[in-house]
């Protein structure tokens, strides 16, 4: 597919195997307003395309185990955090970019559900830290093995090494984006 860089100099997308509404998106573009650089366009129009693809296979796996990614996240985030398995709620919700309202929302869900429990921080008397259960315990560790083999069905269609290149490719809008 050929496109207009800022300058207005025609350019092809090299290593393209087939076209994609993007292109088609960005082609539309280019005839009804000349001259504009939408290289820009072509890299947030994937990038956001392939997220809610992503998200909805994500979600497919999730569901199979009564979860939604928020449920999923929690309990990684905790999972990762090694034995005890606990985090206070102010670092989970850092963890999961959520606000309190919300991260309450999903423990309160997974609470019902026994996946995890609030335990008084002794550290804190005013505080509580939230910690896997045996039961979520159980269950992340069931669900990280079906997700992760999810990820590397979704990314099938690159190589591994087009995969490495990709990751590092976004990493540093990731980190011009979100903290660390």
């Amino acid at each position: 597919m050929e496109t207009q860089d800022a300058k207005g100099k025609a350019y092809v997308a090299e290593d393209t195997v087939d076209l994609d509404r993007v292109d088609r998106i960005v082609e539309q573009w280019a005839r009804e307003r000349p001259g504009m650089d939408l290289s820009a366009m072509e890299t947030i129009g994937r990038i956001l395309r392939t997220a809610r693809h992503i998200d909805n296979r994500l979600s497919i796996v999730f569901a199979k185990y009564g979860l939604d990614f928020g449920l999923f996240d929690v309990l990684a985030s905790l999972r990762r955090q090694g034995e005890p398995y606990q985090l206070p709620p102010s670092e989970l919700k850092q963890w999961c970019m959520l606000t309190s309202g919300a991260m309450t929302k999903r423990l309160d869900r997974l609470e019902r559900a026994g996946l995890i429990k609030r335990k008084d921080d002794l550290a804190d008397r005013r505080g509580v830290i939230i910690e896997l259960t045996a039961a979520g315990l159980e269950m992340i560790d069931t669900v990280v093995v079906a997700h992760v083999e999810n990820e590397r069905q979704v990314l099938s269609a690159l190589s591994k090494k087009q995969q490495r290149e990709l990751a590092e490719l976004l990493r540093p809008l990731l980190v011009q984006l979100e903290p660390a």
